[in-house]
């Protein structure tokens, strides 16, 4: 327990309750581990930790299904992944200079640029152009590096197609596992990758296992137009749960 040093219990509650129902949206929505997860615990603790946090439990369930991931899905997963390895570190630096409150208020607007995304109309399943997955690529891993979310560009990168929705999830979850692994070695970098925060991951850990496998079974049981809805759904409520801190004294 010595790992879980300065955290109370309220905060290892919220974290528990958040990487539940983080953990079961990743399994049913093929993302929502760091959306859901980053601006809950970044009520109860600072945020950068809440981003490293995260980005361990992201790594470890990634590593879980990897293989998996990476013969589902489409080419376009490592350019993307690529270009977040390159451009995490300078979001993360960001962050780390950055007041709480401020730092809470933009990862709020992160959240919102997702469903406002998510809701354009869906586009051709055609490959987009060299220029947009560049872009894609690049903004997902500042985002990263500052929110912990490499999802706000991804998923409308994904879901906005009329790709199939298997390719679509292993495509965001292999970027994901990838850029996970950039933000903790940006963390360990700058010297803000503490025990107590992989500490407080391992114990969560479990509850991700748990809650995703929970997540995949109910993925195999919805249609299309109802998954498509969920994506949506999630990404509305996540960016309303992120601007709830804005409110509070």
């Amino acid at each position: 327990m010595e790992l879980l040093a300065g955290f109370t219990a309220l905060q290892i509650g919220v974290a528990l309750a958040a990487t539940f129902f983080g953990a079961f949206v990743r399994g049913l929505a093929g993302f929502g581990l760091a959306l859901v997860l980053v601006p809950v615990l970044a009520l109860a603790i600072a945020p950068l930790e809440a981003v490293l946090i995260t980005n361990c439990l992201a790594l470890l369930i990634g590593l879980s299904e990897i293989a998996k991931l990476y013969a589902a899905a489409e080419r376009s997963a490592l350019t993307i992944a690529g270009l977040v390895l390159l451009t995490t570190a300078p979001g993360m630096v960001l962050l780390a200079s950055t007041p709480p409150d401020l730092a809470r208020l933009l990862i709020a607007m992160v959240a919102i640029s997702a469903f406002v995304a998510i809701l354009l109309p869906q586009r051709p399943a055609g490959q987009p152009t060299a220029i947009i997955t560049g872009l894609v690529g690049i903004t997902s891993g500042f985002l990263t590096g500052f929110a912990g979310m490499p999802g706000p560009p991804v998923v409308p990168y994904y879901v906005g197609r009329a790709i199939p929705r298997e390719v679509a999830k292993a495509s965001m979850l292999l970027i994901f596992t990838i850029a996970s692994v950039t933000g903790l070695a940006s963390g360990a970098a700058i010297g803000q990758l503490e025990m107590r925060l992989v500490g407080l991951a391992l114990l969560l850990f479990p509850i991700v296992l748990i809650g995703n496998l929970l997540g995949t079974k109910a993925f195999g049981t919805v249609s299309e137009g109802l998954w498509r809805t969920v994506v949506a759904v999630v990404l509305g409520a996540t960016a309303l749960v992120a601007l709830t801190r804005l409110a509070l004294p």
